[in-house]
């Protein structure tokens, strides 16, 4: 049985609601008890191996919000699928910067609302975030908002990397740079980064990019290509927390990163 196998229901047991920040409407799902982790998912959209990597957070005492920004929710993921969304996203939708190197996506602001909501509702010291592949910067892009205190940065694929300057840039504002980086220095806080090491859509330029602009405050897990589970016939893995996950090596690369992040989380967000 697959993984996916798992979920075929992935989103039953979450209560839904839609968030309104007086600009965009989106539905979100809510599980757990505890400080909160905000689950942004990656390319196609909300599928069951983020779900599962959810229910992980859950499992830890925190609690979930996971919008759903594209995609269908719950639904697997398939090559056909990915290719669909992916073209939507970048002729239709715009709430998404898919080529800016100095500026993140308008979404982000929506995104922020719901991380001061989020921090209201559940309490602890601060709410943690992460992003997946297109949404991977989104965290760190999120630190202007003072409830965020935990970013995580997975496979962070934005803008896409034609070019020596896209693939070097970080799709982040100056002012959200400055922001992070003096919340890092002020607050003691800091970002995980994650990505394979051949992944063409996070590239050597921008991994060297984030570890150059946030020094000490961005702690980088890269894993070897062999560490990934096989996924969607690519050549090299690319999702670091789901797809590409080796679930069933409790010993390997992915499955420490993953316990790495859910640590960092809980670490971060819990009452003082």
């Amino acid at each position: 049985m697959s993984d996916i196998d798992h979920y075929p229901d992935a989103l039953a047991s979450y209560d839904r609601f839609d968030f309104d920040d007086d600009r965009w409407t989106r539905p979100v799902y809510r599980k757990g008890e505890g400080p909160a982790v905000i689950v942004i998912h990656e390319m196609p959209g909300l599928h069951p191996l983020v779900v599962r990597f959810a229910d992980r957070i859950i499992d830890a005492g925190m609690t979930v919000y996971m919008p759903s920004l594209f995609g269908r929710p719950g639904r697997e993921v398939s090559a056909n699928y990915a290719m669909g969304e992916i073209l939507k996203t970048l002729c239709v939708r715009r709430e998404f910067n898919a080529w800016a190197t100095d500026r993140s996506s308008p979404i982000v602001d929506w995104l922020r609302a719901l991380a001061k909501q989020a921090h209201r509702d559940c309490g602890g010291r601060g709410v943690g975030a992460v992003g997946m592949c297109f949404t991977g910067n989104f965290a760190l892009a999120m630190m202007t908002e003072p409830a965020v205190v935990a970013p995580v940065l997975s496979q962070p694929s934005l803008p896409f990397p034609l070019g020596d300057r896209r693939r070097a840039a970080l799709g982040l504002s100056p002012d959200e740079v400055s922001c992070a980086r003096r919340r890092f220095a002020d607050e003691g806080l800091s970002a995980i980064g994650l990505r394979f090491k051949g992944d063409p859509l996070t590239p050597d330029a921008r991994w060297e990019n984030f570890q150059r602009t946030f020094g000490d405050g961005f702690e980088a897990i890269e894993l070897a290509d062999a560490d990934g589970r096989p996924a969607l016939g690519r050549e090299h893995p690319h999702s670091v927390l789901t797809l590409n996950l080796r679930d069933d090596d409790p010993a390997g690369a992915t499955k420490k990163a993953e316990e790495r992040v859910i640590a960092f989380f809980k670490e971060r967000t819990a009452p003082a």
